[in-house]
């Protein structure tokens, strides 16, 4: 809501408004509790062989713990916490060492049960919608490619795509 500022107006002279600068963007008050750790270990080779229904029994037992998939505001912070841990790189999905690049990232998510491919799309969505605000007219993962990126960038790009879901309540 815009105030008045300044002596009152002298005839003729309009009052001189300002409006409050927008708050900040606070990180959400409450972290979903899906999982104890943003950036997840991946899944060894036998627990991609155990079946479903022996998983889910194991999880009743609490010797399992089955990843829930997070919206779209959360998928896109849980990518960055991913690029953190295993590191970033330009030029492939997965580079030999391990690293990612934010589509590998967010591959390595959804195969691991942690975001579902509608809620992966919405978030390219914002991601794309944030990378347009900033003038950029290309695909994510070109844009990623880029070679005057810097992680510190494409972390506060995706935070701000993530911002950007938050606010609309994905």
């Amino acid at each position: 809501m815009p105030t008045t500022t300044g002596p009152a107006p002298k005839s003729g002279r309009l009052p001189r408004t300002t409006t409050p600068p927008a708050p900040a963007l606070a990180p959400p008050a409450v972290i979903p509790p899906p999982l104890e750790t943003w950036a997840p270990d991946p899944p060894t080779w036998g627990q991609r062989m155990i079946p479903k229904k022996i998983r889910s029994a194991m999880a009743d037992l609490g010797l399992w713990q089955e990843p829930r998939p997070l919206k779209p505001s959360y998928h896109l912070t849980q990518v960055i916490e991913v690029l953190t841990r295993y590191g970033w790189c330009q030029s492939f999905d997965f580079s030999p060492t391990g690293r990612m690049c934010i589509r590998g990232a967010q591959t390595f998510l959804e195969s691991t049960g942690h975001v579902t491919a509608i809620d992966r799309e919405k978030a390219v969505n914002y991601l794309q919608t944030q990378l347009q605000r900033q003038g950029v007219n290309m695909q994510f993962w070109a844009w990623n490619d880029l070679p005057r990126n810097t992680f510190r960038g494409v972390e506060a790009t995706i935070s701000a795509a993530s911002d950007l879901a938050r606010r609309n309540g994905e």
